[in-house]
């Protein structure tokens, strides 16, 4: 967009907009276009610091008008970046914070611009919580419409099995509710169908009691990798419900409690949170504590808050580093798929990369897999390769060792993957790929019906 055409666009928006616009060149602005992947530095024409709905269809009406690029920003944590574009309009929702908790009804209304952080300190207030990110710095509205996988899934669900209800301004301007009985499609296609039917501007989630949990990390050095992989296999087909599990291969960093010998070497995590009675945990995680003993054992009651700021600030998880994701789906975790891991995890080209295998099923499963737009629930295993840098000069090495480890390691996969989880460098086909033929057909459905022209598509995008 030329200077001349975004001025005018800023003009248009400033006439009728509450919130705080951002123009290159203006104090904030360069902060505002940051996203949590710095491959994506883009600058906009226009960043609008939406206030409330309002604002929000106000400068949708201008973008539509001007027929300028749009792109919508929560929490910012997108892998592919689609919160920022190059040239065109921010819809910026991080300044709509508002949390309202009913803990008698057990249900939370929260604006699209929270954090999982913003949200969790409102309703750890009242000792409930739902299924959040693993991180809590993620935005509430990303996490939600992709799915939302986290700490508490396997007991209460995915974060959209949460959610009761959606406010939602389409790309005419229209503001609707979507849940099961108002626009009931609708509220289906959102329910993992990311943002490609509208703007969400606020979402109803149902809240469960959690205040304290069991959890933590069994950290082994890295050439037990083989053996605790086939020790969290066998471990998947007896974990109860209340239990929630990951294993992360990585570099260990020098954290308290890891012993030095382990510092800046390879090393090995089984990440667990136990949400049932404190009292039951031991017998719960007693098959992985009894297998060889940690080279540390970091697993403790703590708040539910402590367990979701556990990975805050380490690099995969924190703004500032350039990442790179390949991820899909497992049906099962052969000896020939555990090798190929080991393999791979043995290759990383700095001390930044990880591998990551998330056990699913418990109530992940319990919802029918055509219940929600969400795809995968069938699946038993969500595994993860992700590199993070911060030298522009190692770019190519990093996403090179990505998608190569990724593409040997894809035939033990049924090719599908989480949507959310989507790089901006995979080819479109991997969005219908990941829905299956049958979803992308209701979606592509709605997508017609919500958005004919794709006028939003800074998304995993689904075609009309």
């Amino acid at each position: 967009m030329a200077d001349r055409e975004g001025r005018a666009v800023a003009d248009a928006i400033r006439a009728g907009f509450r919130g705080e616009l951002l123009l290159p060149g203006d104090a904030g602005y360069d902060g505002a276009r940051v996203v949590w992947n710095a491959v994506a530095d883009r600058r906009p024409a226009v960043i609008a610091r939406c206030r409330g709905v309002a604002d929000v269809r106000h400068a949708l009406a201008v973008a539509r008008e001007f027929d300028v690029e749009v792109a919508v920003r929560g929490g910012g944590h997108d892998v592919a970046g689609n919160g920022v574009c190059e040239g065109g309009v921010v819809l910026d929702l991080s300044p709509m914070k508002g949390v309202r908790v009913d803990p008698v009804r057990r249900v939370a209304r929260a604006q699209a611009g929270l954090t999982w952080a913003e949200f969790d300190r409102e309703t750890q207030a009242f000792g409930l919580a739902t299924t959040g990110g693993q991180c809590s710095g993620t935005g509430v509205a990303g996490v939600t419409l992709g799915g939302g996988m986290g700490w508490l899934m396997r007991k209460h669900g995915l974060t959209v099995d949460n959610l009761l209800s959606v406010d939602v301004v389409t790309p005419d301007g229209q503001l609707l509710t979507a849940s099961e009985h108002d626009n009931s499609e609708l509220f289906w296609g959102l329910r993992g169908g990311g943002g490609n039917f509208g703007i969400v501007t606020e979402f109803e989630f149902r809240l469960h009691p959690v205040r304290e949990v069991t959890a933590g990390l069994l950290v082994y050095p890295g050439d037990r990798l083989a053996d605790v992989l086939a020790l969290y296999r066998d471990y998947a087909a007896v974990e109860p419900d209340s239990v929630t599990s990951t294993v992360i291969a990585l570099t260990a960093p020098p954290m308290p409690g890891l012993p030095e010998s382990l510092h800046g070497r390879p090393a090995v995590a089984i990440g667990v949170c136990h949400s049932g009675p404190p009292e039951d945990a031991d017998e719960a995680l007693r098959p992985l504590r009894r297998f060889g003993p940690p080279a540390a054992d970091l697993v403790a009651p703590m708040p539910y808050t402590t367990l979701q700021s556990m990975f805050d600030g380490m690099p995969a998880g924190d703004y500032g580093y350039r990442q790179s994701i390949r991820a899909g789906y497992l049906a099962e975790l052969g000896d020939d798929a555990i090798a190929a891991l080991v393999h791979q995890a043995d290759r990383v080209v700095s001390p930044l990369c990880i591998v990551e295998l998330l056990h699913l099923e418990g109530a992940v499963a319990h919802v029918p897999e055509d219940g929600t737009a969400f795809p995968g629930r069938d699946a038993r295993f969500f595994c993860m390769f992700q590199s993070t840098w911060s030298d522009p000069g190692d770019t190519a090495a990093h996403t090179a060792w990505t998608r190569e480890a990724w593409n040997a390691f894809a035939p033990f996969t049924d090719r599908r993957t989480h949507p959310g989880f989507l790089d901006a460098d995979e080819p479109a086909q991997r969005v219908a790929d990941a829905y299956g033929p049958g979803k992308t057909a209701r979606l592509s459905a709605l997508k017609r019906h919500y958005d004919p022209t794709n006028f939003l598509h800074l998304n995993k995008n689904i075609h009309p």
